[in-house]
């Protein structure tokens, strides 16, 4: 469903569904990320913009301790909920297996907000009634939800003056609230590309101290392109909570394996050096591959991010292309559908550089394309993903746009 007029439409629509006007409209955005794939979790460093498609919300607070979602992706059916209810504590208790119980609800995004600022001392004095709508293509692997976790936190600190929550505040606990009660041990890359995105630039993200720099995304006649596969992922059921115990696994080697009486915080402390001189310690094979990704991918990010402050743009798209490459091979999260895609889109003359994007086994590419030929690129892997797989791709010529806001 596609709304032409998403902030009037969510406006009658949330009229005609509670029986009064929304007090305000809110938007936070979606995201791609350029380069720095599954670094999140290893303590490494991310390069993702916010786009200008995400999740609307109206919402409107209430007297009583009703909390009623909706959402016009979702045939607008309305449930209810009471934040005294015991099952769903909603005050911040509750352990992990009583939490994620619910997970495959969409609500439980939303919900694991709400116990989030709870959790962190933000217990909701009221309910309220809420009205959604995304723009993101569902499955794409553009974090439609860290769009709505964001979102929802946006909502929650302007209804209740929760003014203490800073953006990076709405960032932390909407991850809070994905690896807690939704189940999905997810980074924070998601949740602080939503809250902290910057129109036209992009975020050069240190995922282990959260510091971060904001990047111009000057591209010099070309776009970024966004294809997406329609195979659909589902995080949550997928190796993606796998990948990242791997990971884990590898790092508690590397630390007992230490001679030299260095500290080794994260797999993302390392330099590709670093690592090549300890790995002979890691005697998995499979966990060893898990381990180099997070290490080398850490590295390209480094030099993909310098490469774009310099202009060199075809050289951000060498890393990109080996980025994938160790994707599909080392850390294994892509699939047969997206390797054809890049293996195609990097057959085509102005394409500088291609990729998965995302938490893997499907979704998108991103593709950074010559602007004289995006056209090209668009039909020609079209009809070739067509012809192979009898799938209609679809392409989004995109531009970084602003992180969650109210919207006027």
């Amino acid at each position: 469903m596609e709304l032409k007029n998403p902030e009037l439409e969510l406006k009658q629509k949330f009229t005609e569904l509670y029986g009064t006007e929304p007090e305000k409209l809110y938007f936070a955005p979606g995201r791609v990320n350029l380069i720095g794939e599954h670094t999140d979790y290893n303590g490494g460093h991310v390069f993702p913009c916010a786009l200008t498609i995400g999740s609307y919300a109206a919402a409107k607070k209430r007297e009583d301790r009703k909390v009623r979602f909706a959402s016009m992706n979702i045939r607008c059916e309305v449930t209810e909920i009471s934040l005294d209810d015991p099952e769903l504590h909603l005050d911040g208790s509750g352990t992990q297996e009583e939490l994620s119980k619910g997970a495959g609800d969409w609500t439980n995004y939303p919900k694991g907000v709400i116990w989030a600022f709870a959790e962190a001392g933000d217990k909701l004095p009221s309910g309220f009634d809420i009205l959604y709508y995304g723009n993101i293509p569902a499955g794409s692997g553009l974090s439609s939800s860290a769009s709505l976790e964001v979102l929802t936190g946006l909502v929650l600190r302007d209804l209740f003056d929760f003014e203490d929550v800073s953006q990076q505040g709405l960032a932390v606990r909407g991850q809070r609230a994905e690896n807690v009660y939704v189940g999905m041990n997810c980074g924070i890359m998601d949740q602080f590309a939503s809250a902290m995105g910057k129109e036209a630039n992009a975020i050069f993200l240190d995922t282990n101290t959260l510091e971060f720099t904001t990047a111009p995304l000057v591209l010099k006649n070309a776009k970024i392109v966004i294809t997406n596969s329609k195979v659909k992922h589902q995080l949550a059921s997928s190796e993606y909570n796998t990948r990242r115990a791997e990971c884990e696994k590898a790092l508690k080697i590397l630390q007992d394996a230490e001679k030299d009486g260095r500290e080794i915080p994260s797999l993302g402390s390392l330099t590709p050096e670093e690592y090549d001189a300890r790995k002979a310690a890691i005697k998995d094979p499979v966990i060893e591959k898990r381990a180099r990704h997070a290490v080398y991918e850490n590295a390209r990010t480094l030099e993909a991010v310098s490469a774009l402050k310099e202009g060199n743009i075809a050289r951000f798209g060498e890393l990109m292309n080996a980025s994938h490459d160790s994707l599909q091979y080392d850390y294994e999260v892509s699939c047969p559908e997206i390797d054809f895609l890049v293996a195609e889109g990097r057959k085509i003359d102005g394409v500088i550089g291609t990729r998965i994007t995302g938490g893997g086994f499907g979704g998108c590419t991103v593709s950074i394309v010559r602007e004289d030929a995006v056209d090209t690129f668009c039909k020609t892997l079209s009809a070739l993903y067509k012809e192979k797989y009898g799938l209609d791709a679809e392409f989004y010529v995109v531009d970084a746009g602003e992180g969650a806001h109210i919207l006027k």
